[in-house]
């Protein structure tokens, strides 16, 4: 018996995961605005109210 790669998953496209990449890509964004949120923060802690920092 010869051992022969099976076909059918060789020749099938890889199927995308859409769910993996929206959560990848919130992540970033998430990541991104609490960075500028700490930038801010560092430059003008006095001028910046609370109620605007904790919203989400």
């Amino acid at each position: 018996m010869s051992e022969q790669p099976d076909r059918r998953s060789s020749a099938m496209a890889k199927k995308p995961n859409y769910g993996y990449e929206k959560r990848q890509k919130e992540l970033a964004k998430k990541a991104k605005k609490e960075e500028k949120k700490k930038r801010k923060l560092e430059q003008d802690p006095q001028d910046t109210p609370l109620e605007t920092l904790d919203q989400d």
